[in-house]
């Protein structure tokens, strides 16, 4: 029986995430996606500001450095230039549901045809524990120390929901890293994801629950059961959308 390997797609690299965080397996989940679809030669990612910011460095393939919140407008214009390319986002919540509301919105309406895989742990994460349009109602952080306020600072934004809607979009699948067993399904998403890119479906985007742990206060054992127990309640788990429905 062959061992074990790490995937050639990531760079040995130490990553700079705190401990608990679950960047490092959503890194590795797209890595490994890239390397067992034969993709590696063709793999573009675009990366804006945010904990993921140096991913360049982790990820052994031609990565973009987007501005905050425009990735999705950096992976257009790639994928037009290179439709052969395999192009994906890799945007955290403040990135994609905040700045960067536009800019996914329209690149789903227009079914283009990119991957986005959206990091989502419900707070900023790298300048200072901000709420995010993800964070729980009752979830302190930094600019919500009382909890957030539905009546005053809304509801979270549930993305892959709203998404969903557009016509453009083929495939959106919220995933979880909680446990192993969901590493596995989320792994599946991804993989999904880029294959119907490769088969020129159009906009595709997976959601990923994942933890802060340094920002939510906790232990990285008590983040995990504060996703499980919190967040996938607020954000539902499963395929939101498979399917083209353009006329």
């Amino acid at each position: 029986m062959a061992g074990f390997k790490k995937t050639t797609m990531l760079t040995d690299v130490p990553m700079h995430y705190c401990p608990g965080c679950t960047h490092g397996i959503a890194h590795r989940l797209v890595a490994e996606s890239i390397e067992e679809l034969s993709l590696q030669d063709k793999a573009v990612g675009v990366v804006p500001v945010g904990c993921s910011v140096f991913a360049y460095n982790y990820f052994n393939f031609d990565i973009y450095q987007a501005p905050h919140g425009r990735a999705p407008a950096v992976a257009t214009g790639a994928k037009r230039v290179h439709p052969e390319n395999l192009v994906f986002t890799y945007q955290g919540d403040g990135d994609l549901a905040s700045i960067g509301t536009a800019e996914i919105v329209h690149a789903a309406a227009r079914g283009e045809n990119i991957t986005a895989i959206f990091i989502n742990n419900a707070i900023y994460g790298m300048t200072g524990g901000q709420m995010a349009p993800t964070t729980l109602v009752g979830q302190v952080t930094t600019t919500s120390p009382y909890g957030r306020n539905r009546d005053t600072q809304g509801a979270p934004v549930r993305m892959s929901e709203m998404l969903a809607q557009l016509e453009g979009a083929y495939y959106i699948e919220r995933v979880s890293l909680h446990d192993m067993a969901h590493v596995i399904k989320a792994k599946k998403a991804v993989k999904k994801a880029f294959q119907y890119q490769m088969e020129g479906k159009g906009f595709t985007m997976v959601e990923l629950l994942s933890t802060c742990p340094s920002n939510w206060g906790l232990s990285p054992v008590e983040a995990v059961s504060w996703l499980k127990d919190n967040m996938i309640p607020c954000f539902p788990l499963g395929v939101t959308k498979e399917g083209d429905q353009k006329e």
